[in-house]
């Protein structure tokens, strides 16, 4: 094509205009987002202070706060879009296409990602809780979004999925004031079962843990191979349930000594035959 004054002052003119058209929309575009960021860091910091006033579960509020966080984002983004003039319909199928690639790539952290989203609402068990969950028992030290961290009794950290708690089982052994102990006592064949109650009743009407309503029970449970097995129940303050356990055992052996009363091992009487 010849270049002829004609045409610069065309294709000068053609410039201008879209300048016209585009640096409008441009100073548009930079002012909506200064303001509309301006905007979202007031909602986030309001937000913020809500939630730490009605709810002291750091985890959740973190989780809450990037999320309305990467919402408003997005809002704002998407406006400032609009405003130069980027076709939504586009926009939307290519941010569709990179959100379905992204769900299929990440399946199992997505999993865990809503198990840890119901765990922080519903609350099935907190920090510090004892639950079993998973073949584990252990206190609750923290609750991320994807994973939740035990400790166990013997200080091993077990880290579960939170997809697999969500969907499974959990035992929470901290939401209850109060808990049972439940003893399992073999005596001999032939003691008196009678005695042998009155000996456990006494050692737990004694005991300031056990609670005395309701009252400590025992009770003939089954005839077992080498002895009578005897179950005994006492009610006790959740934080004192194993306390009392060990030192219950402890002391019923002792009591037992000192009565005659056997505890039997396992035992097989062969008779032959001549």
């Amino acid at each position: 094509m010849e270049i002829t004054p004609e045409t610069i002052t065309k294709l000068s003119d053609q410039g201008i205009d879209l300048l016209y058209r585009i640096v409008p929309s441009l100073i548009y575009a930079i002012l909506f987002y200064f303001i509309g960021k301006f905007i979202v860091n007031k909602l986030i910091s309001g937000f913020r202070k809500l939630l730490e006033r009605r709810d002291e579960n750091p985890s959740l509020n973190n989780f809450l706060i990037g999320l309305i966080k990467a919402l408003l984002y997005v809002s704002l983004f998407i406006g400032v879009a609009t405003i130069i003039g980027v076709p939504m319909s586009s926009f939307l199928t290519i941010l569709g296409a990179a959100g379905l690639a992204i769900g299929l790539a990440l399946q199992g952290s997505l999993s865990n990602f809503a198990g840890g989203v119901l765990i922080l609402l519903f609350k099935p068990f907190k920090v510090d809780d004892v639950v079993v969950a998973q073949g584990h028992t252990g206190t609750v030290r923290r609750i991320d979004i994807l994973y939740t961290h035990l400790t166990t009794f013997d200080n091993k950290e077990i880290i579960i999925p939170n997809g697999n708690l969500a969907n499974s089982d959990v035992v929470n052994m901290s939401t209850q004031a109060t808990r049972r102990a439940d003893f399992n006592i073999g005596v001999a064949y032939g003691t008196d079962l009678k005695k042998a109650r009155e000996i456990i009743l006494e050692i737990f009407k004694n005991d300031p843990r056990a609670h005395q309503d309701p009252a400590p029970v025992v009770f003939l449970n089954q005839f077992g191979d080498s002895s009578l097995d005897l179950v005994v129940r006492v009610w006790t303050d959740s934080a004192n349930l194993w306390p009392l356990y060990f030192d219950g055992m402890e002391a019923i052996n002792e009591a037992f000594e000192q009565n005659g009363i056997e505890i039997p091992f396992p035992q097989r009487v062969v008779h032959q035959a001549k």
